[in-house]
């Protein structure tokens, strides 16, 4: 493999430095590095973070390769500039099992565009009545660290204590999806004035924030730790920040579609807008933007549910719940939350690289700039500006809510372990 020299990159938004890049590893971070045999890459202006860590991806296979395979997701993965996902459990056949998981895990090392951690299921088939091979799981091949029925929420309190419980002994995390079910039946879209008016079931704030409330007692009661997804609500936020000042073991993510949308975009019926959960107000996304500022939301996750058009291209009660986001998270962040002075890029780094890595206890991602270090890295131009076109991404789905909007930032190199995966944009 041969040395690549980023030659005058901003390391975390800081003074511009040279890295160079010598087979897997960073050999040398300064000014003034001689290239020699060296590829070099002139990075004036842009900005260089550790690649990126996404603990929530769907990645479908197996059992729904028309929405999003291991390879098709982790090229999307690459090209927004991650360097490892955790894909969820719900596939088909559920990831309840060693095989299951060994086989997601597997078909990411053959793709070769990123790392693939699964995430194991909590209960078998994610029915919520008994708790899968945690264990097995855990010392497989894959040696799952994460679990989560994400997609249907452990509702029953007595499988939840005992799923943390379990995890205890080789320090898990069991990652919640917040959804008291018998307060969402029927819903469809974020309950307040604008489902009201437009006459759709409304989906509680109270239904994620009692979850939450439940199972970070649960966590302090065990002594476990426990993972809140996609959190919504600024009553989340609010019971998150309470738990931490109790030193409750607990950590949280936030979508980069909560940080931007809001329910009003369901006044246009359009279903690439119907999400899980659902977007919420205003006030909901300005509390979320100010807890990921401040430390009470831990990292960001995407989220990425990729779904075929059929599946979105139809009336709202129908359509499939979710939204592609591996490809535009990063830009969304720096619109949300760079750009509107609440994060620097060390923020960023350390909320969509460092953290994410440390709550999945993911070895050599996350790491510091610095020499001897694993070479995952991810280079960004800040000053780019352009509309969102789903038509040159590299996930099989489509269903963006961002289309022909204009973000600004774009991932210009990914490296995987020295490794260019994306170059000048396109995928290696």
């Amino acid at each position: 493999m041969s040395k690549i020299l980023i030659r005058g990159a901003q390391v975390l938004g800081g003074e511009a430095q040279d890295v160079l890049i010598d087979g897997e590893t960073i050999a040398e971070v300064g000014t003034g590095i001689e290239a020699g045999d060296a590829q070099v890459i002139e990075a004036d202006g842009k900005i260089l973070l550790p690649g990126l860590v996404d603990l929530h991806t769907h990645l479908r296979e197996p059992g729904r390769e028309d929405s999003e395979t291991v390879l098709t997701g982790t090229k999307a993965a690459a090209k927004g500039g991650w360097t490892a996902v955790h894909a969820m459990a719900n596939t088909f056949p559920v990831a309840d099992t060693a095989g299951v998981v060994e086989q997601v895990w597997r078909l990411g090392k053959e793709s070769g565009y990123c790392d693939v951690q699964p995430i194991g299921a909590v209960t078998v088939g994610l029915e919520g009545k008994q708790l899968a091979e945690l264990g097995a799981m855990h010392e497989s091949a894959a040696g799952v660290v994460v679990f989560s029925d994400d997609g249907k929420c452990v509702d029953d309190a007595v499988i939840m204590r005992r799923a943390l419980e379990y995890v205890k002994a080789f320090d898990g995390v069991v990652a919640q999806h917040a959804q008291e079910p018998r307060l969402t039946e029927g819903a469809q879209m974020n309950e307040g004035v604008v489902s009201a008016e437009l006459g759709l079931g409304g989906w509680p704030a109270v239904a994620e924030e009692s979850i939450i409330a439940r199972d970070v007692l649960l966590a302090e009661h065990v002594g476990s730790r426990v993972h809140i997804c996609h959190l919504s609500t600024a009553g989340s936020v609010e019971i998150v920040r309470w738990a931490k000042s109790r030193g409750i073991d607990v950590t949280a993510e936030v979508t980069p579609h909560h940080l931007l949308l809001t329910d009003e975009m369901v006044r246009t019926y359009n279903p690439v807008y119907k999400v899980n959960p659902p977007l919420r107000t205003e006030n909901d996304v300005m509390a979320l933007r100010e807890a990921l500022a401040d430390g009470t939301i831990d990292i960001v996750a995407t989220d990425h549910a990729p779904h075929p058009h059929e599946d979105k291209d139809c009336e709202w009660a129908a359509a499939a719940m979710g939204m592609v986001g591996l490809e535009t998270a990063l830009s969304v962040i720096q619109h949300t939350m760079v750009d509107t002075g609440l994060l620097d890029w060390a923020g960023v780094a350390q909320r969509m690289s460092v953290n994410p890595a440390k709550i999945g206890r993911l070895a050599g991602h996350g790491r510091p700039v610095s020499a001897g270090e694993p070479a995952n890295l991810t280079l960004v131009d800040p000053a780019y500006r352009g509309p969102v076109d789903s038509a040159e991404f590299a996930s099989r789905s489509r269903n963006t809510p961002y289309e022909g909007l204009e973000l600004p930032g774009r991932v210009t190199h990914t490296f995987l372990r020295g490794r260019a995966t994306v170059i000048d944009g396109k995928l290696a």
